[in-house]
Order: C-alpha cells, then structure tokens, then sequence
C-alpha cells in the first residue's frame, strides 16, 4: 500500500508527538484522529522554530499568532520555498488570495523547480475559473511526477468542466500514488453522485480513511451547485456538517444556497454561525448584508408568483413586471406543455452589486443580469443600471425559460443548451430582443473561434480568451435557431424531453437531430457563415466606413455620409451600439428636411435591438408629430423595456393611449407619472382621473380629481372634470 505523504494509522498511534513535525499534524488529521491531531499542533507551538510554532497555530486555527509566526520565520529563512508556500496557503485560506499569490511567486523565483509552488497558484487561478490552473496543475507535475494533490486537484478542475472521463483518469492517477488520496476519491464519489447513484463505494473507502471527512460532500455539492442542481447540493452539505460540524465553509456554502433557493431565515442563521465562528469570508459577509437590507422590501403575493420589490420603487415597477411575469409564464406554459410546481419568486434588486452578492456572493460581476435557482429568479431592477443598458422584459423572459426548462429537466440540462434556448426564446417572443451579432462576436468569428458542440460548455465555464463567454451565448442562441429552423420549434422541446431522460449531449444530438454531433458542427457552422460571412469579411472595411460617415456627417456632407452609411449596414445590419450607422443616416436625413427616410432609419435601428433611449424617443416624438400614433405607441412601449423611471415617457404614452381608445393602459402610465412623485401634482392625478373616467371607473377618477385640488385648489381643468363626474 502506498501512503504518499501520509503516514499509517498504526505508526502514528505510536510515534511521540514530541518527534512530530507538521507533516505528522496533518496526518493524523487526514485519518480524522482530530482530537490526536489537536494536541501534535499543541506540541509544534512549543518548538524553538518559528515555522513549527507557525504550523501549530495553524492547525489549532489561531489564524493571527501563525501569521505572526510565519512572518518570523520568513525572516530566519529567506531562502525557503517550503516557508513561502506554507504561508500562502494561509493566506488563500484566509480569504487573501493575493498575498497568498504573491508568496507563491516569490517561491518559485526561489526555486523554479518546486512543485507545490505551482500547486498552489494553480488553486487560486482556479477561483476564477481561469484555465491557467490547468497548466499550472500540469506543471506541479512536471516537476514532481509524484504529487499525487495535482493528479487530485487536475481531476477536480475536469469534472467542473464536465468531463468526466479525464476527471476519473487524473483521480486515478492520484489513487496510484497514494491509495489514501481522499480528494481523488471524493472526485469519483461525485461522478456517481452527479449521476443519481444513492450512494458511492468511493466515498464509502475516503470514510474508511477518514470517518469524519465532510469535505467529501462538500466537494460533491460544489459539483452539484455548478451544476445548478441547488436542491440536492443543499442535502450535500447537510451531509458534509453532519460529520463535521465545524467545517465553516460547508456551513457558509449550505447558508449561500439555502438564499439562492429562498430559504432566506435558515439562510441567515448558516451563515451567522459561520461568521460568529471567525469565518467571515466576503461571500458570508456579503451574503449577511443583503439579507438585513431585505427588510427594505416587499413581498408581494399573486396567484402563482411572489414578488420581492424595493419600497422605494415598488409602485412604479411593480404593474409592468407583474405584467411581463404573468405572460411570461402563459407562454411558456402553452409552449412547453407544462404547470410549474409551485410559484415563481422574482427578487429584483435596484443595487447591481446587492443583486451580484445575492446569487454570487461577491461583488464585481458587471455583465450578470439575472439568474434562476429552480423556482426562484433573481435580477437588476430596470433602475439598477444607466437608462438602455439592460432590456429588464427580455430579462424576465430569459430567466423564466431556465425556470420552465430546470424544472422539465430536473436540474439536467447542459448550460450550452439551456442558455441557448433562452436567447432564442428572447428572439422568438420580440425580434427586437435577443444578442446581436457585437463586434467581439464579429472578431471571434474571423479568429474561428466558436467552440464545437461537444465542447460548448467549456465556453461558459472555463472561458480561454477575454469576452468568451458572451460570445458562447451568441453560439447557443444560433444553434438553438438553427434547430428551429431546420428541424422545427417543436424539436427543441423533444430536446428538452431527453435531457430531462439524463441523455447526454451526443445521446440527444444523434436521437433528436438524426446526425453525430461532427455533423451537426459543420452543417451549423456551414448556416451560421450563410449568415455573418458577408460582415466577417468586410469587418475591417466596414470599420472604416463608419468613420468616414460619421466624419462626413460632422462636416456637412450629408449625401456623401448617407451614401456611405447606406453601404456599411448593408455589410453589418446587426450593429445598434454607439455610433450607429442608423443614427448617422437619420440625422442626416432631418437636416435634408426627410423625416420619412429618418423615421425608417430609425424604426431599423429600434428593430434591430437599439437602445439608445434619446434616439428611441426621438423616433416615438416623429411618429406622433407624424400622425402615427399606433408606431408612436408601439416605440414607447419598447422604450419602457428598456427603462421604467422616465416620467416623460410615461406621460407621453399614457397621453396616446387615452386618445386612442386604451384608457385602461393610459391608468397604467398615468399612476406611473404618480409614483415617480412629479414636480406638478394636480396635472398627473388630473391626467389619471380623465384615463378612470374614460375607463368608466367614476369613483376612482373622484377621489384623484380630489388630490388634484387638493395640489392645486383653483385648477380649472380638475375643476370642470369633478362638475362632469356623477354625484
């Protein structure tokens, strides 16, 4: 039997711990001897060298004297990758990963041969799932073909990836070195986990090592939780705290995803535990705050939806998201043949960074808009971010697909697939909806760079190049349109059937599309090109063109810019971002006196997804000024799912549907105008009491002609209104 850094149960029963090193320590600890494990770190704290005295403090969790002691001993041995390591590792322990990166660093400029060195960056690239770990895993074993942790660690990194074949070989691989590799055993338990299997001989032989080894369910819910299967990761670390109660960051991560799933008060108190335990990690301090600002919120119960809404913008965000909810799910309802469990819980968060902390647990996560755990969808509220930078409806749409298609599958769809039915969901509810085709996507596509099928998934977990992962929603969006057209909209949900069978991505590919994922590749990529080849060919041109039209524009030359405007959208339809093609035509269109030709611009660019809201409602002011008011509405409409605190386009709106006959949507906006506290009191309750009138609700057009006196006792308008109401 081969024992690697461990040594036999039976020899550390016997061997004095006056004789005992750290190494010692950790093996008894290993074997789960804690009590014995205890009392070798006692006897280290004693030892006339700083390093020993360190690693007792360590062991014995007084975080502060083993920092004090290993800075000692980096004094005394300046010349020790071994010292430099040790204390890194505290460091990452202690939630400070880039001191701990920078011991790392300074070790292997002291030896460029230490393998654990490597070893240990390679843990902290992987915090951020960066695939730098993976090479550095590599090259711990380059150097030392023995270190059974890397093999562990390599297939740990594997099976996040979802590669399960070569997380088995690299477990395996430690398992050859040393039969006690706990980690490389918890790795194969998880596999069996992962795959429904009620229990694992692997876990059965790391408890036999290790009879109080929780880590090993809590590295099976780790797996479960990126897997968004929250449910069973939660029993996980249940399981893991049963044998080790103590093991905070089970407890933290149990806390986490007990809020991720809305168990907000058992949340709470996991996570207090952990904190008034000294663990007091960012997530759980995090994860705290948000928790005490809900206090500031509402819950508001309908039917088979629960809404969670900031007081402060409840009453002005609460009609349009409620709206948005309730058709969201009527669609998907219909469309995949299904009635959810239970109800819906929305939690919209008007701070990004409350919102990020509420389903990542730190801060700094620009991109991420919503997110859904099983039943529950947390996102931005439409005020959590600058005016057009989010479509919140599109939001709800997309997250809610996750909901229906989590729930079809039982938490086993793919992330490609998932993520890509849901773009193309956005696209089919809204054409304005849905990515575009961004200049990253563009370049991406002249790099070749989008992934196979096979290996998607690796796109959104493990992204090798900056922007990947945008560009891997793009790619699932696509192949799920591309299913639809080609084989029918029906065949997606005949999808979403077998991965609900736990199918895999092949198993359903070759039974659902008829052909092998390589052939499925190349007929995609061969439709896809069909699509973008012309704008990836003239990327660099177009580029160009752009400038030049925009630098015309700005020089007065107005037909030399709509020439060449003209030409470059007809290269690249899909760009709405700033500098539009689409904006430069129709402001040299309205200096030609053409509003006509500015109006089509216009309606292009909102069309074709364009959020720029002073353009948007520019286009809204000249379809109304020209006698369209159905496309006024219709531009306005789409500019509130874009943005909901813009009083004037509320009013404005609310204006058009009252004279057109929607006195019921005109009572929306002009409550609206209310909520958002205008600077004229008696115009906004006088304008929603002629929208209730209209709406022959008399009583409630009474009560606001009052409060509009009551802004402004001798408004005539109010006046003459409250003399047509019936007594």
């Amino acid at each position: 039997m081969k024992f690697g850094l461990y040594l036999p149960v039976i020899l550390l029963a016997v061997l004095p711990l006056r004789a005992a090193n750290y190494e010692t320590c950790r093996a008894l600890e290993h074997h789960g001897q804690l009590k014995q494990a205890q009392a070798c770190y006692t006897t280290l704290v004693s030892r006339r060298d700083a390093f020993s005295r360190a690693e007792g403090e360590w062991g014995l969790h007084r975080y502060d004297d083993a920092n004090a002691e290993f800075r000692t001993a980096y004094k005394q041995q300046p010349q020790s990758a071994l010292v430099r390591v040790e204390w890194g590792k505290l460091f990452l322990e202690r939630f400070n990963a880039q001191d701990a990166m920078n011991l790392f660093s300074e070790a292997l400029e002291l030896d460029r041969n230490y393998a654990p060195a490597y070893l240990a960056m390679a843990r902290v690239m992987a915090l951020g799932y960066d695939k730098k770990a993976v090479d550095l895993a590599n090259e711990a074993i380059a150097h030392d073909p023995k270190l059974f942790e890397a093999h562990e660690f390599l297939a740990y990194l594997a099976l996040e990836d979802g590669d399960t074949a070569k997380a088995t070989k690299e477990a395996q691989a430690a398992l050859s070195t040393s039969s006690e590799a706990l980690q490389g055993l918890a790795v194969l338990a998880s596999i069996d986990f992962l795959n429904d299997k009620p229990s694992s001989p692997w876990m059965d032989k790391a408890l036999q090592v290790n009879p109080v080894y929780g880590e090993g369910y809590f590295i099976a819910a780790h797996f479960f939780v990126i897997n968004r299967r929250y449910d069973e990761g939660i029993e996980f670390y249940r399981k893991a705290l049963a044998l080790r109660p103590e093991l905070w960051k089970a407890r933290s991560e149990l806390g986490m995803n007990l809020l991720r799933v809305g168990k907000v008060d058992e949340a709470r108190g996991e996570l207090k535990q952990a904190y008034d335990a000294g663990f007091k990690n960012a997530e759980t301090v995090n994860a705290l705050r948000v928790i005490d600002s809900l206090r500031n919120f509402d819950t508001i119960n309908s039917g088979n939806t629960t809404l969670v809404l900031a007081k402060g913008e409840a009453a002005l965000v609460e009609p349009y998201i409620q709206d948005q909810l309730n058709e969201s799910i009527a669609i998907y309802q219909r469309k995949y043949k299904m009635t959810l469990p239970g109800p819906v819980r929305l939690e919209v968060y008007p701070n990004h960074e409350d919102f990020i902390v509420r389903t990542l647990g730190l801060p700094g996560q620009g991109g991420l808009l919503g997110v859904t755990f099983g039943l529950v969808v947390a996102m931005d509220s439409p005020s959590a971010r600058e005016p057009g930078q989010f479509n919140w409806a599109a939001t709800i749409r997309h997250e809610l697909s996750h909901v229906f298609v989590v729930t079809a599958t039982h938490n086993r769809v793919p992330r490609w697939f998932g993520e890509g039915l849901a773009v193309h969901e956005e696209s089919a509810t809204n054409p304005r909806w849905g990515d575009r085709m961004t200049p990253d996507i563009v370049t991406a596509l002249q790099q070749k760079k989008l992934l196979p099928v096979m290996e998607l998934e690796r796109g959104f977990i493990r992204p090798t190049f900056p922007g990947q992962v945008s560009v891997s929603y793009y790619e699932a969006g696509k192949m799920c349109d591309y299913i639809s057209e080609r084989w029918g909209e029906s065949k997606l949900l005949d999808m979403v059937h077998s991965f609900g069978d736990r199918k895999t991505t092949e198993q359903v590919i070759r039974e659902n599309l008829q052909e092998s994922p390589a052939q499925f590749d190349q007929d995609f990529f061969a439709w896809l090109d069909k699509q973008t080849a012309d704008t990836v060919q003239h990327f660099d041109e177009w580029k160009k063109q752009v400038q030049t039209a925009n630098a015309d524009l700005a020089a007065g030359k107005k037909d030399e810019a709509i020439q060449k405007a003209t030409s470059a959208i007809n290269v690249y339809r899909d760009y709405v971002g700033d500098g539009s093609l689409y904006e430069v035509l129709a402001k040299a269109y309205l200096t030609k006196g053409d509003n006509a030709a500015a109006i089509a611009n216009l309606e292009l660019y909102r069309d074709r997804g364009g959020r720029n809201l002073s353009t948007l409602k520019q286009l809204a002011d000249l379809e109304a000024r020209g006698g369209q008011p159905r496309k006024a509405i219709d531009t306005y409409r789409g500019i509130l799912d874009l943005y909901l605190e813009d009083a004037s386009v509320h009013q404005k709106l609310g204006t058009l549907d009252l004279d057109s006959g929607h006195p019921h949507q005109a009572v929306r906006e002009f409550r609206a105008v209310i909520a958002m506290k205008p600077s004229d009191p008696a115009q906004a309750h006088y304008d929603l009491a002629k929208a209730l009138y209209a709406a022959k609700r008399p009583g409630d057009a009474r009560d606001e002609i009052l409060l509009s006196l009551e802004a402004a006792p001798d408004f005539k308008p109010a006046q003459r209104l409250l003399l047509q109401l019936p007594q």
